[in-house]
């Protein structure tokens, strides 16, 4: 039988033999090193993020050390008027007229520092860099911070990712939130001020009923999209792009049709999230699978499990972009049959944005990039968030 502790080192290498020991025989466990339940099958993944008794009481503690108080701790009419605040800037006009001029200026720029070199890492010359530039860029924040937000970026995604408590992790994370808070502050009473054509004068100036994002919770937004924008399209990037080399014919089907930019990403986010597992924590006793969850419990949302579920898809663990019961069409909507940007209240703002990004990036590399090929083998790394830690690819430059 498959070693089933998540913390495993064979988990580590390879959780999907894990996750699917999970599923058949502990859809429902305990794990004491953690303190929280696992669950694991699509059903229950998707009740814990659609049932308002799943709450995101969790993030007091896992998130808001790092971040301050965000939109995902935020319930009822508050919840509201904070998404409502928030989510213009991330769809329609505003994210087409506005944000794609940014998010292809990005992609280009990067792909032009190595377009003729016939070798890159794309994960240090592209993946981890793009999102980063493009939210700073969206901000309207100095080009010249650029580096500064990458290492705020790795630090606080360090910090979430800290299952095991590393203490020198978490100081440096919560060093992250005081450098943050003091490099962001000025730059909001400006545009308080004197607004800009940019997101963050957006976010300055939004208006619902009377009421606006306070200081301190602009600052925490842009925390979270440092990391939910960034880790989502970062990690996301490098898993597509190591699916489809390794599938040349699926690679081949991308190219001559770029419409299927989104499935692949789609199809991504079931295959190979960038974010393994999400927290919640039940306001009342809760029967699931597997048993029954305490009140006040941390559960382990399994969603990388969830998303190679044999009762919801077939043949789960293949990568395919023509995948028959996956909802391509509603892939980036609230009515997505996929786990990777949650389900309900919670679901993923950026959503958009994500597709958008990823669009614009993926056109960029194939125009530059032909004949991609591995030049050597890429491993997936990591537990809370997993992508390979490096992607170096050959190809034939196009001019």
């Amino acid at each position: 039988m498959p070693v089933i502790d998540i913390m495993s080192p064979e988990c580590q290498a390879d959780p999907a033999p894990v996750w699917a020991a999970l599923r058949e025989t502990a859809p429902l466990s305990f794990h004491e090193g953690l303190d929280a339940y696992v669950i694991s099958r699509y059903e229950d993944v998707e009740r814990a993020f659609k049932d308002p008794v799943f709450t995101s009481d969790n993030y007091s503690w896992q998130l808001e050390p790092v971040h301050g108080r965000t939109i995902l701790q935020m319930d009822g009419r508050e919840h509201s008027i904070h998404r409502g605040l928030v989510s213009p800037a991330f769809r329609g006009s505003e994210l087409t007229a506005k944000f794609t001029p940014v998010i292809r200026h990005n992609a280009r720029d990067l792909v032009d520092g190595f377009r003729h070199a016939g070798e890159v890492d794309l994960v240090d010359a592209f993946t981890t860099r793009f999102p980063i530039n493009v939210i700073v860029d969206m901000l309207g924040l100095p080009k010249t911070d650029h580096v500064l937000f990458h290492r705020w970026y790795t630090a606080i995604m360090a910090f979430l990712g800290n299952l095991s408590q590393d203490q020198g992790v978490i100081d440096r994370g919560l060093r992250t939130k005081e450098e943050l808070q003091a490099y962001m502050l000025p730059h909001i009473a400006a545009r308080r001020a004197e607004p800009r054509d940019d997101l963050l004068s957006t976010l300055c100036t939004a208006e619902i009923d009377g009421e606006r994002m306070s200081e301190l919770e602009i600052k925490a937004f842009v925390s979270l999209l440092l990391v939910a924008g960034g880790e989502t399209t970062d990690k996301a990037m490098a898993n597509m792009m190591l699916s489809l080399v390794s599938d040349p014919e699926q690679l081949a089907m991308v190219r001559a049709d770029r419409a299927l930019i989104p499935n692949a990403f789609a199809e991504t986010l079931r295959h190979a999230p960038p974010v393994q597992m999400i927290m919640r924590q039940p306001a009342e006793d809760v029967e699931l699978s597997g048993g029954t969850i305490p009140a006040g419990a941390t559960v382990i949302c399994l969603i990388a499990a969830a998303n190679r579920d044999p009762e919801r898809y077939a043949d789960p663990d293949r990568f395919d972009i023509t995948r028959p019961d996956l909802d391509f069409g509603k892939a980036f909507a609230a009515a997505a049959n996929h786990t990777g940007f949650a389900f309900g209240r919670h679901f993923c703002v950026g959503a958009m944005l994500a597709k958008t990004e990823v669009e614009v990036a993926t056109n960029e590399l194939l125009d530059a990039m032909d004949d991609i090929e591995l030049l050597e083998p890429a491993q997936p790394s990591g537990l809370f968030t997993r992508a390979p830690l490096s992607l170096r690819l050959r190809f034939r430059p196009t001019s």
